[in-house]
């Protein structure tokens, strides 16, 4: 084999070949992506059902266009036409989508069948995307668009066929913040294996990822857990749920009155897990965590340089570590978690039913 075929098979299996400008970026980072049909010998087309907005770029929508579902699809569809890709460009993030598989490649490695039904574990920030119904049937309520049109997945892509002992919304909830939980659990699990039970706080703690994180840092041998809500609604929920063992009301982009809240010392967590669905909550993270801790960002809405910039200013010897949606196991960890933990399944009943995003609002 010729270098020039390596290279080719890596190029494919990556996507190059659909980014249309500039030459030479990944998917991701393009600014517009070829949405062509027809497939390549590792690619796989799948029949789109439904998008699933991240909540930082269905926050930013709302916020830019209010509650009116005409603007909001239209904006929706203004990106997707353009980019050839849901690729927010306010937000940088995109978010998944559930759909049937109607075509594989001869040569694609991931292991899909025509008739599955599937949801994709890659951001929409990088997957080619046509929509061919205006997303007529969107009320703009929820993040949870329903659409007609397609999507590519490369040779890389990860996807998932949808469990039959789940409804789908709640699967494709679950799917769409799969990669904290399973984070988390190898954070909390390295200190364990140290012979810590390691404190953890989560912010955001009674949203999807965040409630998921509690239950995979207890199942990883976590010690005193603590989660922050925003309001009186999310403390009753997350207390009833019982995943954790302190709840605290308290708004995380402020960082003084947070640290005041948890009490003399500040909290001082081994391990803190950020799930919010806004900016802002940086520093009241890395203030919350000791020297020699780490703190987690799983959330769209970090900004990297605020957070080393703010560690750097409180003098906090801190690892920061950029969650991104991607673990070996992932899936079927946070699957097992919402089947298995009561708690959880409540708190997604609730969230899914309300509309929730990837994260509680701080």
């Amino acid at each position: 084999m010729t270098a020039a075929t390596v290279a080719a098979g890596t190029s494919s299996r990556l996507g190059l070949h659909r980014v249309r400008e500039p030459a030479g970026v990944l998917p991701q980072a393009a600014l517009r992506l070829d949405t062509d049909p027809r497939i390549a010998a590792d690619e796989v087309r799948v029949d789109v059902a439904c998008l699933n907005l991240d909540a930082a770029s269905f926050r930013q929508l709302r916020e830019a266009h209010g509650t009116d579902p005409e603007a909001l699809r239209a904006a929706v569809c203004a990106i997707v036409r353009d980019r050839g890709k849901m690729h927010n460009p306010v937000t940088g993030s995109g978010g998944m989508l559930i759909g049937t598989v109607a075509e594989v490649g001869p040569a694609s490695p991931l292991g899909l069948r025509p008739g599955d039904r599937v949801a994709t574990l890659v951001s929409l920030t990088l997957t080619p995307l046509e929509i061919t119904d205006g997303l007529r049937d969107w009320d703009g309520r929820s993040e949870r668009v329903p659409a007609r049109g397609h999507a590519i997945l490369f040779g890389r892509s990860v996807a998932a066929v949808l469990p039959g002992d789940l409804p789908g919304e709640l699967a494709l909830s679950v799917l769409d913040v799969c990669g904290a939980p399973a984070l988390t659990e190898r954070v909390v699990a390295s200190y364990a294996r140290a012979g810590a039970a390691p404190s953890v706080l989560v912010l955001g703690a009674s949203g999807k990822s965040g409630s998921l994180s509690l239950a995979a840092a207890r199942r990883a041998g976590a010690g005193r857990l603590t989660g922050v809500v925003p309001d009186a609604a999310e403390e009753a929920a997350l207390a009833a749920s019982a995943l954790a063992d302190e709840t605290v009301r308290a708004d995380a982009r402020d960082a003084l009155a947070l640290h005041t809240r948890l009490g003399p010392d500040g909290g001082e967590f081994d391990v803190t897990v950020v799930c919010t669905d806004v900016a802002g909550c940086e520093h009241a993270a890395v203030l919350a965590t000791r020297d020699g801790g780490t703190v987690v960002f799983f959330s769209m809405a970090t900004s990297f340089a605020t957070a080393a910039l703010g560690a750097e200013g409180l003098a906090r010897d801190v690892t920061l570590l950029i969650g991104n949606g991607y673990q070996p196991g992932h899936s079927d960890l946070a699957l097992a978690l919402v089947r298995e933990v009561p708690g959880v399944r409540a708190l997604f009943d609730r969230t899914v039913g309300a509309g929730g995003g990837r994260g509680g609002t701080p």
